[in-house]
This record gives C-alpha cells, sequence and structure tokens, in this order.
C-alpha cells in the first residue's frame, strides 16, 4: 500500500520554480493524507557553475513541511551515505525530480542504492530530458540516470518522447504542469501598477521569468520595435534576472529605439512580487526559442491572463490558439502580428473569460493521480 512518499529535489532555503514545484506538490500528497518529507541538496550547484546571483531564497520557511538537507550534489561519498540510508528507510515511493544532466551522477547513484531495497519505487518528475543549452556527455549523463529509476512522469509530451528514446520499457505517465497558486491574489491593474511604480496610464505585456538566451527575449524585442504597436499606449515589461549576458539585449534595445518603451527590472523577482507583475499585464509572452514545458504559463494561467507563446516543446500544448492567447512561429515577425492582433481587435477581454475554463485541466491532484497511476504500473511490471 502506498503510504510513505519522499521528494528529492530542490526545495527551501533554495529558491526558483523547481523547488516551488516540490514543496506544493508535497504539500498536496500530505492533504491526501499521504507521509510525505522532501530532501534537498546542502550543495546544490557549485558556485562557479551557478549563473544568477543567489541559490538561496529569503522568504521564510513553508509550513508544515519536513525538508531535510541532506545532498551535496559534488560530493560521491555524500550520495553513497544518502543512497543508503533512505534505503534503510524505506519509504513507498521516492519522487526524484530530474531538470539537468549534471546532477545525473548524484540523482542516479542515490537511486540505484534506494532501489537494492527490492521495495521502493523511484518515479522521476522529468521536466527535461536533456537540456535546451546542450553539452557533449549530456546524454550519456541522463541515461546513467534514466537505467536506475523505475517510472517517470513528464510534464511536456516532447520529454515523454525523449525519456522512450532512452527506455522503452520505462513505465510512463504524462501530466502537464499544474497551476502555480501560491503567490497571493490577483489585484486591480490600477493597484499593480502603482506598487510597481509603473504608469497607470500605459498597457504592459510581460515577459517573466530567468533570462537565457533560449528563452527568445531578442525575438520579442524585435518583435516590439514593430511600428504597428506604436499606436497605442503599450510597453513592455521585463521581470526576470539575466542568466546570460545582459549585454546583447541592451544594445538590440538602444538599436531599435526602445529604450523609453521596456521597462526593465532584471533582479530576482520575489515570490510576493509575482502577482504584482502578472496583475499589472495585459498579456505574458514567452517567445522561447526551444521548451519543454514552463512554469510561467501556470502562473498566468492562476492570474487568467491570456497568453503568447512559440510552437517549441510543450507550450502550444497547453495554450490553445486563439482560445486564450496564442501559439506562434518563433520568429519576431509572427509574433509582432499577434501582438498588434491582441490590441487591435480587444481580445483581452475574450480571452480572459476562456482561460477561466480551461485552467480547470492544470489541478494538482490530477499530478498525484498519474504519479499513483504509474506507481501501480512499476508495481505490475516487478
Amino acid at each position: 500500500m502506498l503510504k510513505k512518499i519522499k521528494i528529492i529535489g530542490p526545495a527551501y532555503p533554495y529558491r526558483g520554480g523547481i523547488a516551488t514545484t516540490n514543496e506544493r506538490l508535497a504539500k498536496e500528497f500530505a492533504s491526501l493524507g499521504f507521509d510525505v518529507d522532501l530532501e534537498t541538496f546542502t550543495v546544490q550547484y557549485p558556485s562557479f557553475l551557478f549563473p544568477g546571483k543567489t541559490q538561496y531564497s529569503a522568504k521564510p520557511a513553508p509550513e508544515n513541511l519536513k525538508i531535510n538537507r541532506t545532498i551535496n550534489s559534488v560530493n560521491p561519498l555524500n550520495w553513497l551515505k544518502v543512497g543508503r540510508r533512505i534505503g534503510l528507510e524505506n519509504p513507498d515511493l521516492v519522487i526524484i525530480r530530474y531538470w539537468l544532466p549534471f546532477m545525473a551522477p548524484c540523482l542516479g547513484t542515490i537511486a540505484g542504492l534506494i532501489r537494492k531495497n527490492k521495495n521502493t519505487i523511484i518515479i522521476c518528475l522529468a521536466d527535461n530530458i536533456v537540456p535546451h543549452e546542450r553539452h557533449p556527455g549530456d546524454r550519456l549523463l541522463t541515461n546513467y540516470f534514466i537505467q536506475r529509476i523505475d517510472g517517470l512522469i513528464a510534464m511536456s509530451k516532447s520529454v515523454l518522447t525523449e525519456a522512450k528514446s532512452f527506455r522503452e520499457d520505462l513505465p510512463l505517465g504524462y501530466c502537464p504542469h499544474p497551476i502555480f497558486d501560491n503567490y497571493g491574489e490577483k489585484l486591480s491593474f490600477e493597484v499593480a501598477k502603482q506598487k510597481l511604480n509603473l504608469d497607470t496610464n500605459t498597457r504592459y505585456l510581460l515577459f517573466f521569468g530567468f533570462i537565457r538566451d533560449y528563452k527568445g527575449l531578442d525575438l520579442l524585442i524585435n518583435a516590439f520595435a514593430d511600428e504597428r504597436l506604436r499606436k497605442f499606449p503599450v510597453k513592455l515589461l521585463v521581470a526576470g534576472e539575466y542568466y546570460s549576458s545582459p549585454e546583447p539585449y541592451l544594445a538590440l534595445i538602444r538599436e531599435k529605439k526602445l529604450e523609453d518603451l521596456i521597462v526593465l527590472r532584471t533582479e530576482f523577482i520575489a515570490d510576493d512580487q509575482v502577482n504584482l507583475y502578472f496583475s499589472a499585464a495585459d498579456m505574458v509572452v514567452q517567445p522561447y526559442k526551444s521548451a519543454t514545458q514552463s512554469g510561467v504559463t501556470q502562473i498566468g494561467y492562476h492570474f487568467n491572463k491570456p497568453m503568447l507563446v512559440t510552437n517549441v516543446g510543450g507550450l502550444s500544448e497547453i495554450i490553445p490558439d486563439g482560445k486564450i492567447g496564442y501559439v506562434v512561429e518563433p520568429n519576431s515577425q509572427k509574433i509582432a502580428d499577434a501582438l498588434v492582433d491582441f490590441y487591435e481587435n480587444e481580445r483581452m477581454t475574450e480571452f480572459e473569460a476562456n482561460v477561466l475554463e480551461e485552467k480547470k485541466n492544470f489541478s494538482w491532484s490530477n499530478m498525484v493521480r498519474a504519479f499513483i497511476t504509474v506507481y501501480k504500473q512499476c508495481l505490475d511490471q516487478d
């Protein structure tokens, strides 16, 4: 009988969407009566490998969650110790979050040791199987990890396909990323803009999240330079920390003479500020060049926001084109055309109404059911 669950991956005091998802999933399991705790890192990334300013959250620890900081991602002796200890604890299910091949030796070794108890089922919750920004050895490392788990749940169909390419016999499940419902309430446009010191008479499009090259901010800047948009009182609000060099983006803004039309809030956005940015925006724009799924989309759903995504990875799976927003090819002209259509034809009210219905498909209970289904498939396979 499935009762005792352990989630391995980022969690408090680490910040970011993966940590937030792990904590929210643990709360969902706990609310349904499961005994659940989280196992996170003492060292997640060596500082020289981390592109941001800090890995750590400034917010208080989440309430009513048991979080153990025990895993050192770069110390093999630690992996042996942690894997053996968890194996002796004998949980029914261990969920391992996988998002980066760098973590494969650590997480794969821990998984392999846990499985030696012949009782624990190990299921991976996969953000990516191979990363957006690929490096030599990625597939070799991921294969090491994949061979040491019992099942996998993907949050996009592209990741599901990639997982099959590593192991055809692996029990698989698919569950879109649930809605992030822990970022506070939606505010009025006016209140949100005032709190962010934005012009209350201007409308805003939002690019949100860590700024990495694959996320296509350059495509959006080029699209926003389209002269057709100048007839609307709209600016682009960029909110998130640079995880790549800022200079190419700043140079492009200068080249297109958009300094007065793009508002840069390029620092890490704390959890208690997220609702301000989403509440201030007319639409969330994700002009990604590659993707699997995105937590930003699920924050957008929570705040009932129209969204524009590009037709890459799994983004188009959860944004019905023309219903709650746009799915366009990842080029600046197509993005600009959609932005013009949004304002010219006043789509916001229609899209927002449709978001309210569509968001019902992305519950945390759906993800719990996906894990239970794959868990049973793994037992049957044994």
